[in-house]
């Protein structure tokens, strides 16, 4: 599956076998060469076949970028006689007047009856029963989606179903699939992503003493809409939507100061209403933290102060955890935006909230498709704030935005890996002399107990849990595990095979690869994710991805792409 939710100003409809016109390209990126895009109009009309088009088909362009070589990507949506198609999402790859390639995580052409025979009563019934979350509260009104992530695309129910994950804190809005035919539970994808393993953040509480419970209800929540998943909502009007009405509005803006746990002391864009500040930087749209008082549902308070001086350092103050991911929030949207020219998560100049103090004892942090929320870890005193934490949980917004990259898989170890990439890179943007930049990840909030971080890039395995390198089994483990494979390349492609001054990496096939320093690793793998990256991509496809990007950038045959080349073959993956 593939998707990316850009603006779609200029979008156009092409009907499989003939088109309406020639497909403007959105404003998503760089203008596509004249050359390119006609030849992309072409290709779609006399080449269907190529990107799995059938009969019924119809192509929504969602936007375009064009790489330093000139060549091009254009990223198309999918429906199925005016059905939305989980996984029907390409991109079409073109240069020079011609068209070079394309990026489909379809599997074979849609031909399937549009009529259900399980009524959506009964879908709505049975998604519930198969989303197995921890205490389902609610289910959204089923929609008819064509479900073509498996070898033969099938007629299918979507129902989000929500409730808690299972550590009993977390939220749970797993989007479930019921066969439209049968009547059974296709498959359910959480669209909550976390830090860290439902499995890690329960054994953290435990230690503690800290249990959870909660009572099974079949509440459904008048106003909750179906959220977008896959390619089931080409418009990405429920989220825009959403992230308008919670977005503060900034009215003018002011240099605070704040003392962090994490980073010391650090200097921070907030604005002045009247005699008073708040956290909301009025420099990166909007971006906002607030107080959610240690509950799990209502609203969430704007931080105020009267002198523009934000917390105390400790965690005594409840302004000193805010402090850290308002920081990061900032660090993070100026990381995109000098390192790729991107405008916030979205690319659309709007900020989001950073929640703060969630939960009791909570030990986790999460994106839930429009803000980022953490918690205070075990007793209460030990937040999840860290700089590299919100730059992953940001970074999930960013993996949507680029591609919608999946959760299951494949895909959803590349989907927490490129969080971990890029949180370290935001690291690396702080610099602090606090918390100096490294390759681990949360090496700062001790989730063990034992001074020890979360992850590892260096040799993933080292966590106790991860994957230093790929096999076929890898896709059936927890993302957060599976991600240890593209860690372990990422870290060689920016430092090299053996001793660095970031840790010792050993190569799964005993290979030496030589670094070409982290800016440029991390250009590529964001560049691959952009121009090739798909909701169902595999480790392979983001191998091939990274050299074609280093190839744009660098040269066909560059240092720098033999040096992608190895460093994935160096994780056993091809």
């Amino acid at each position: 599956m593939r998707k990316k939710h850009i603006a779609l100003t200029g979008t156009a409809l092409l009907a499989c076998g003939s088109l309406a016109g020639a497909p403007a390209f959105a404003n998503g990126g760089d203008d596509a060469a004249p050359s390119n895009q006609a030849a992309v109009a072409s290709y779609l009309k006399s080449d269907a076949a190529a990107v799995k088009g059938a009969a019924g088909d119809s192509y929504v362009l969602v936007g375009t970028s064009t790489a330093k070589d000139g060549s091009s990507h254009a990223r198309y949506h999918r429906t199925y006689r005016g059905l939305p198609v989980v996984g029907g999402d390409f991109v079409v790859h073109s240069k020079g007047g011609k068209v070079t390639g394309q990026s489909v995580a379809q599997q074979a052409p849609i031909s399937v009856s549009t009529t259900a025979k399980v009524a959506k009563g009964t879908a709505r019934t049975n998604a519930a029963a198969g989303a197995r979350s921890f205490n389902v509260d609610g289910a959204t009104d089923p929609m008819l989606v064509v479900d073509a992530r498996g070898a033969k695309p099938v007629l299918a129910w979507m129902t989000v179903v929500t409730g808690v994950q299972s550590d009993g804190l977390t939220p749970s809005r797993k989007a479930v699939l019921v066969d439209a035919q049968s009547g059974k539970t296709i498959r359910s994808s959480e669209t909550v992503k976390t830090l860290m393993s439902g499995a890690t953040s329960k054994a953290a509480m435990a230690r503690k003493g800290v249990h959870h419970a909660a009572t099974l209800t079949t509440k459904a929540p008048a106003n909750l809409r179906t959220v977008a998943w896959d390619a089931v909502d080409p418009s990405g009007t429920t989220r825009a939507t959403t992230r308008d009405a919670s977005r503060p509005k900034a009215t003018a803006g002011a240099e605070g100061t704040g003392k962090s746990l994490f980073l010391g002391d650090v200097k921070i864009s907030t604005t002045q209403d009247g005699s008073s500040y708040t956290l909301t930087d009025p420099d990166r749209g909007g971006n906002s933290a607030c107080d959610m008082n240690n509950s799990e549902s209502g609203s969430c308070d704007p931080f105020t102060d009267a002198d523009n001086a934000w917390g105390s350092g400790s965690n005594d103050d409840r302004a000193t955890a805010a402090v850290d991911v308002y920081y990061g929030a900032a660090t993070t949207w100026d990381y995109y935006k000098d390192a790729y020219g991107r405008n916030g998560i979205f690319d659309d100049g709007k900020g989001v909230p950073s929640r703060v103090h969630y939960g009791s004892s909570y030990v986790n942090a999460f994106w839930d498709g429009q803000q980022m929320t953490y918690g205070d870890g075990e007793g209460d005193n030990a937040p999840l704030v860290a700089i590299d934490v919100a730059g992953h949980e940001m970074s999930h917004g960013v993996a949507e935005a680029l591609a919608n990259l999946g959760y299951e898989g494949d895909v959803g170890g590349i989907n927490e890996a490129n969080s971990d990439v890029n949180g370290t890179m935001v690291e690396f943007k702080a610099n602090s002399a606090v918390d100096k930049p490294d390759f681990l990840i949360g090496e700062e909030i001790d989730i063990n107990g034992d001074g020890s971080p979360l992850r590892y890039m260096d040799k993933p395995s080292k966590d106790g849990a991860s994957h230093d390198c790929w096999s076929s089994s890898t896709a059936n483990d927890d993302p957060h595990y599976t991600s240890g494979v593209g860690n372990h390349a990422f870290f060689l492609l920016a430092n090299g095979s053996g001793q660095s001054e970031w840790g010792t990496s050993e190569t799964c096939d005993s290979s030496s690869v030589t670094g070409i320093g982290a800016d440029k690793a991390a250009k590529i793998w964001y560049t691959a994710i952009k121009d090739y990256g798909t909701s169902d991509m595999t480790y392979a496809d983001l191998h091939a991805g990274m050299v074609k990007a280093a190839d744009a950038e660098f040269g066909a045959g560059s240092t720098e792409s033999k040096a992608v080349d190895a460093a994935w073959k160096a994780v056993s993956v091809g």
